[in-house]
């Protein structure tokens, strides 16, 4: 069974629920809005697939146990964990202040680190466990568009899942990442202009923006027993992107 955090948006999150349950996964759908999180777990039920939603601001530590607790009530165990969940506000370091600073580190860094710490003792109890971390290309590539601490959160993403997978090595737990990279949908275009979002997208070796189903595929494979043998690994899904730059 799987946790996906931010999960009930029309991006990454919904598009890994999805595909996790079309593999044969059963779900938790946890998200910030309650609402949304419940809509999308019962379309999944209507479908045949086995799924429950569980808010959670990913944050805040109760919150976060909570969401491990009532996986495991549910369905007794937990096998996958994607920490998805990340927000950006774009600002020029001169121009941003200490609270949006430290939103986006809660969020993007420390709630990563909320959600693996909760679920690795009963990952590390059953032996099994699949953590895969989304980070993102602007880990590795400098913006002119605001994004220094967005970017310096997706880093920290990548040096977290290295020391975690080398902690957790030899356990039957494996912690890798996914880098995405332009990948449009309607949150993104509420963080930037339009404009700029056509500029990325040029820049882009394959002519257009990733779709959340591409990554989720991504994701899919890791948390699969074919990726045994990976862990502190990152997949750069981005249209070659990151090589080009």
């Amino acid at each position: 069974m799987a946790i996906v955090t931010a999960s009930a948006g029309a991006g990454i999150g919904q598009a890994t629920v999805r595909r996790l349950a079309s593999e044969g996964a059963y779900l938790v759908v946890s998200d910030i809005h309650e609402g949304r999180a419940m809509k999308v777990a019962e379309d999944l039920k209507s479908k045949g697939y086995r799924a429950i939603a569980i808010p959670c601001d990913v944050s805040r530590r109760d919150q976060v146990e909570e969401l491990v607790k009532g996986t495991v009530k549910e369905y007794g165990r937990v096998d996958i964990l994607v920490n998805n969940a990340g927000v950006n506000k774009p600002k020029p370091v001169l121009e941003m202040d200490e609270e949006s600073w430290d939103y986006i580190v809660n969020v993007n860094l420390k709630g990563v680190f909320l959600c693996c710490k909760a679920v690795l003792p009963f990952m590390l109890k059953q032996r099994y466990g699949r953590i895969i971390n989304v980070s993102s290309v602007y880990a590795w590539m400098p913006t002119r568009h605001g994004d220094a601490c967005y970017a310096a959160t997706k880093a920290g993403i990548l040096a977290f899942t290295r020391c975690l997978a080398l902690e957790v090595a030899g356990t039957g737990v494996t912690v890798n990442a996914v880098a995405p990279g332009l990948i449009p949908h309607p949150y993104m275009v509420k963080v930037y202009p339009e404009e700029v979002l056509r500029e990325l997208e040029s820049q882009i070796p394959l002519g257009r923006g990733g779709r959340p189903e591409e990554v989720a595929s991504v994701i899919a494979f890791l948390a699969s027993d074919d990726a045994n043998y990976i862990t502190g690994e990152t997949i750069c899904v981005s249209g070659g992107w990151y090589f080009k730059a």
